[in-house]
């Protein structure tokens, strides 16, 4: 009863300050700043809303964020994290949609927890119960200490990245992944029956992803025809053909692409075209 009569106290002034400010119209900078990050991923795409306290000299993990008990993982709301489609969290599965990201820090363990209460102050409210998933880490210790509280999200590559949290001494590192192949394939296999067929693109997918390199080569092949002002298509034709085994046939045709290149006077795709050309004549 007594913890439940101090959350709400904590709460009700926390409330009454914030609008005590607005109604005296005083304009001052946060003392934990706010952040939205926006990431594509995989098909779709993850928003982070957050606010970032300084460690301000002060004793973080352990004292200000208790081993063992609830963290709204920033300051002031809630972490709110949204993701737009089905995801992997640490190889678990969580449903698209949005979601409070609470922690229970610990010495050699982290709980993080993407939790429905999504809309809510610090953590006071929060109720287990309301659990979507639970996930375990192992924290790590930084080189360099990290003064303002950081969520960040790295090593981002199609199908997989890092979500980090980042602050004082203290790194944690939650893995993220997604399937797209099967939704591409069934996107490609759709498109192919329309009236305008991606044979530029379905060729890049199957060459970049292992697929048919010979069904990759009939489709840069349509792509090419008529070609004469695309540096681009040359190039990725190259390619595909140096990835089928034919130098010579990749040569000349980064040679085409090189030509058209400088015609246009494209930098890139010169020196796109003229580096395809010396790793055929290896």
């Amino acid at each position: 009863m007594k913890t439940t009569l101090k959350t709400l106290l904590t709460l009700a002034l926390a409330v009454s300050i914030n609008s005590q400010l607005q109604a005296q119209g005083l304009a001052m900078p946060q003392a934990s700043t706010s952040q939205t990050i926006t990431q594509s991923f995989g098909l779709g795409k993850m928003t982070l809303n957050y606010s970032r306290p300084n460690v301000k000299g002060r004793q973080v993990f352990g004292a200000l964020a208790p081993y063992g008990e609830v963290w709204r993982t920033g300051a002031n709301s809630a972490t709110l994290i949204t993701f737009s489609e089905e995801v992997k969290v640490e190889g678990q599965t969580l449903p698209a949609g949005e979601y409070g990201l609470f922690t229970i820090p610990g010495k050699t363990e982290w709980i993080v927890i993407f939790n429905k209460g999504s809309k809510q102050w610090g953590s006071y409210t929060y109720k287990e119960s309301d659990d979507v998933l639970r996930v375990k880490i192992k924290p790590t210790v930084l080189k360099d200490k990290v003064e303002t509280f950081t969520i960040q999200l790295a090593n981002v590559y199609p199908t997989s990245a890092q979500l980090q949290l980042l602050w004082d001494k203290t790194g944690i590192n939650i893995n993220l992944g997604t399937e797209v192949d099967s939704k591409v394939m069934a996107s490609i296999d759709q498109a192919m029956q329309g009236e305008k067929k991606p044979y530029f693109q379905a060729a890049q997918y199957y060459y970049e992803n292992g697929k048919d390199i010979n069904k990759a080569m009939e489709w840069m092949n349509k792509a090419d025809e008529g070609n004469t002002t695309a540096p681009w298509v040359k190039l990725w034709k190259g390619r595909v053909q140096l990835k089928m085994g034919d130098k010579k046939a990749a040569a000349a045709t980064a040679e085409q692409g090189l030509k058209i290149a400088t015609e246009i006077n494209n930098a890139e795709y010169i020196r796109l075209n003229t580096a395809l050309i010396a790793e055929a004549k290896k």
